[in-house]
């Protein structure tokens, strides 16, 4: 049993807690209370980032003192939205939320995953009618190791999961968000997740 606080209880924040709670971890929601999220981040071992990608920087840099020494898993995009509501244009060309994260919090090791598919996948990747691919980015071994583990109680099975390297690799990830409002458009909100077919 791992000890972890969700920052974020919409569609993306409620899933993964719901899940992981089901897996028999220890989870707290963070709503949007003024100190709910530095209380929770306070008593966990592992930090999920299910806020909107655009001011979770803000969000998150506020919460440097609460998140030393902890493993926050990053799963946002940071987007503009365009007209439809869909997402449009990465806020951070040429770099990506998570690395703007680690920089914010050097004290806190900051792992990228689930972010290239469809939010109901991230919790049940067997449901999709092809192996999916689930990402994994940050600097630190061993908090990467211990994503894995969570990504496997999730129901990822080991070859699903790629290492892509360090934490500059999430700028790839992200920017995968791109293809989402075309797929979208052209296949409705059919779950989908980024593959790599070998």
């Amino acid at each position: 049993m791992t000890t972890i606080a969700v920052l974020g209880n919409g569609r993306v924040g409620g899933n993964l807690a719901a899940a992981l709670i089901r897996a028999g971890h220890e989870v707290t929601v963070a709503d949007r209370e003024p100190g709910a999220a530095a209380d929770a981040a306070r008593t966990a071992r592992i930090v999920i980032n299910a806020t909107p990608g655009a001011g979770s920087l803000e969000r998150l840099a506020a919460l440097r003192d609460e998140l030393h020494g902890r493993i926050l898993v990053d799963v946002s995009n940071a987007t503009t939205d365009g007209p439809d509501g869909l997402p449009a244009d990465l806020i951070h060309p040429g770099s990506s939320l998570a690395e703007k994260l680690q920089e914010a919090l050097p004290e806190t090791h900051v792992v990228k995953t689930l972010n290239t598919m469809l939010f109901p996948v991230m919790t049940a990747p067997a449901t999709l009618t092809q192996p999916p691919t689930v990402f994994l980015s940050g600097e630190f071994p061993p908090a990467k190791e211990a994503v894995r583990e969570l990504l496997t109680d999730l129901g990822w099975r080991k070859e699903w999961i790629t290492d892509l390297g360090g934490i500059r690799t999430a700028r790839a990830t992200e920017a995968a968000i791109l293809f989402v409002p075309h797929v979208i458009r052209a296949s409705g909100f059919t779950p989908f997740a980024i593959s790599i077919a070998r």
